[in-house]
C-alpha cells in the first residue's frame, strides 16, 4: 500500500494503488483480470468470460431500483507499457512507483497506467456496494475488456450475449468538464524493407547516435500539438547528411525507434560506420542539422537531447543502395495531422503516426499507426503509405482496423448526463467527438441499438512517461458518475 490509498473517493483509489502493482501490458493481462474476478468473488457477484478474455461482473440493484433498465459500465485492463530509456524498470514484474506533484498523480520514469486504471479502480470500487453509503443504482453489468491499446481487438472480440443493457458508460475518457461522442476510427500498416548488408569497411570507426528527451505523448488525442517525432527527425538528419554538397560517406549499421504503436515516439538510435579520419566532419554535419532541428522545435520540444558517444565496430553494415533507400522511406512516410474536420472546430479528421522502426531478421520493420473519423480518408492515408513504400521497395501489410463512433447528439442517454453534471458539478459539459479510439464504436457495432458516451476524469500525456491524473479530478468524477447512475435507475 502506497500514499494513494489515502485519497478520496478511497475505494477507488485503493484499487487503484493494487493496480499499481499488476503486470498489465496488452496481450498479457491475467493477472489484472484474475484480481478482478477475485473481487466478483468476495463479493458475491456474478461474472463471465468470453473466449477472447472479456469479462462481465454483474452489480444487482440497490433495494427498490430493481425494474431499472441495466446500465453497462465499461473499460479496458491493459495499459501502456512505455519508460525512459535510463529507467530500469520490469513492467512485467516491477510495480509503478507513484510520485505526487502538486495536485497530480505521476508514475517515477514510466508511464503510470491512470489510462485506463482509473476507469477499471472505478468500476471494481462500485462493485463494493456495502461499503458505499448513499450509492443508489439499477442493475449494473461491468464489461472489463482487454487488448485495448494495440487494436482494440478485446472489444472486436466481444460476446455480445455477456450484454443485456441498452445504455453504457464508458470510462475511457481524460478530459474534465467533457463527454464524448464520437471517436475516430484506425488502421496500423507495417512495411517491411529487405536490408542488403556487407562487411563493414576495414579500419572504420562506428558511432552511435542517440536522440532522447522528447515528449512524445497519445498519437491520437496528442497529435495536433506538433511535437517532434523521434524516429523522424533522426532520419530527416542522417539523410540530410547523406544529400549535403559535398557528403561524408557513411554507413548504417542499424536505426531502431519507439516502443509503442499509438505512442508518438521519444526516442531513436542508430549506429553508424566512418572512416576514422572523417569521423569529426560527419558528426559535424550531424551536429548541425540537429541544431537546426533545435531551434525548429524548441516551443514544442524543449528537452531534446543528441548524444553521440562511440560504439564497437559491427561486423556488417547495410549495403550503400540500402543504406539510401532506408532513410529515404523514413524521411518520406508521412507524419502528424493531415487533414482537419470540415464539420467539428479544431477536430483533427486524419492523422498518421511512424510510431516504431526496428530492424532484425534481415529486414527494416516500420508500424505506422493511421486515424480518422472518415473511413474513405483512413483508406484514402493507406494508400498513400502505401505508396510511398512501394517506390522503396517495401512489402505493406495493413491490419484489419476498427471503426469510428459517429456521434449521436439526440441521444436521451446524453441528455441524462447533461442534467446531472449541471446539477451536480455546476456546468454544462462540453460535449465532443475525440481523435482517438475508443471501444464504444465496436460494442456499438456489436451490439446494436446501444446508447453510449464516455466520461473519465484529467488525464494528460497518456502513453509517455510523462503520463499524469489530477488528483481532485478523480473525486469529481466519481461524485458524477454516483449521481449518474443514480438518476438512470430513478422511477
Amino acid at each position: 500500500m502506497t500514499f494513494v490509498a489515502s485519497f478520496e473517493p478511497q475505494p477507488l483509489w485503493r484499487h487503484f494503488d493494487d493496480i499499481l502493482t499488476i503486470p498489465r501490458a496488452s496481450k498479457q493481462e491475467e493477472k489484472m483480470r484474475d484480481y478482478v474476478v477475485a473481487v466478483a468473488e468476495r463479493r458475491g457477484l456474478a461474472h463471465q468470460e468470453d473466449a477472447a478474455g472479456n469479462v462481465v461482473v454483474r452489480v444487482p440493484a440497490s433495494p427498490g431500483r430493481e425494474g431499472a433498465p441495466a446500465v453497462v459500465l465499461q473499460s479496458h485492463l491493459d495499459m501502456v507499457n512505455e519508460k525512459n530509456s535510463d529507467v530500469p524498470h520490469d513492467f512485467a514484474t516491477d510495480p509503478i512507483v507513484p510520485r505526487q506533484v502538486g495536485e497530480y498523480l505521476y508514475a517515477t520514469g514510466t508511464t503510470l497506467g491512470a489510462d485506463n486504471g482509473i476507469g477499471v479502480a472505478t468500476m471494481l470500487a462500485l462493485m463494493e456496494v456495502d461499503g458505499l453509503d448513499g450509492l443508489a443504482h439499477g442493475p449494473l453489468e461491468l464489461l472489463f475488456t482487454i487488448d485495448e491499446e494495440t487494436g482494440l481487438t478485446g472489444a472486436l472480440q466481444l460476446d455480445p450475449s455477456l450484454l443485456s443493457g441498452r445504455r453504457l458508460l464508458n470510462l475511457d475518457s481524460e478530459e474534465e468538464g467533457r463527454v464524448t461522442v464520437g471517436c475516430a476510427g484506425g488502421i496500423d500498416t507495417r512495411l517491411t524493407l529487405p536490408l542488403a548488408t556487407e562487411p563493414a569497411p576495414e579500419g572504420a570507426v562506428a558511432v552511435d547516435l542517440r536522440l532522447t528527451g522528447l515528449l512524445g505523448g497519445h498519437s491520437g488525442t496528442e497529435i495536433h500539438l506538433q511535437r517532434g517525432n523521434a524516429i523522424k527527425l533522426l532520419a530527416r538528419a542522417l539523410f540530410v547528411v547523406a544529400h549535403a554538397p559535398n557528403p561524408v560517406p557513411f554507413s548504417l549499421a542499424s536505426f531502431a525507434g519507439g516502443n509503442k504503436r499509438n505512442a508518438i515516439p521519444r526516442e531513436a538510435a542508430a549506429r553508424v560506420v566512418v572512416a576514422p579520419e572523417r569521423r569529426e566532419a560527419f558528426l559535424q554535419a550531424v551536429e548541425a542539422e540537429m541544431a537546426a532541428i533545435r531551434a525548429e522545435y524548441r516551443p514544442a520540444e524543449p528537452g531534446i537531447r543528441f548524444a553521440t558517444p562511440s560504439a564497437d565496430l559491427p561486423e556488417r553494415v547495410w549495403s550503400a543502395a540500402t543504406g539510401r533507400t532506408a532513410l529515404a522511406l523514413l524521411h518520406a512516410l508521412p507524419h502528424g495531422v493531415l487533414a482537419m474536420s470540415y464539420d467539428i472546430p479544431d477536430l483533427v479528421e486524419t492523422s498518421t503516426n511512424v510510431a516504431v522502426v526496428t530492424a532484425e531478421g534481415g529486414a527494416l520493420a516500420i508500424q505506422n499507426s493511421t486515424r480518422s473519423s472518415v473511413a474513405s480518408a483512413i483508406h484514402a492515408a493507406r494508400l498513400r503509405l502505401e505508396a510511398v513504400a512501394e517506390l522503396a521497395g517495401a512489402s505493406v501489410t495493413p491490419s484489419d482496423g476498427y471503426p469510428g463512433w459517429k456521434p449521436d447528439l439526440t441521444s436521451a442517454l446524453l441528455g441524462v448526463v447533461q442534467a446531472v453534471h449541471r446539477r451536480v458539478l455546476g456546468k454544462d459539459p462540453v460535449i465532443q467527438a475525440i481523435h482517438a479510439g475508443l471501444e464504444c464504436g465496436l460494442i456499438g457495432e456489436k451490439v446494436p441499438g446501444m446508447e453510449m458516451v464516455s466520461i473519465g476524469p484529467q488525464i494528460e500525456s497518456p502513453h509517455s512517461p510523462d503520463e499524469r491524473v489530477k488528483i481532485p479530478s478523480v473525486e469529481e468524477f466519481w461524485r458524477f458518475l454516483v449521481a449518474l447512475l443514480d438518476e438512470l435507475s430513478a422511477a
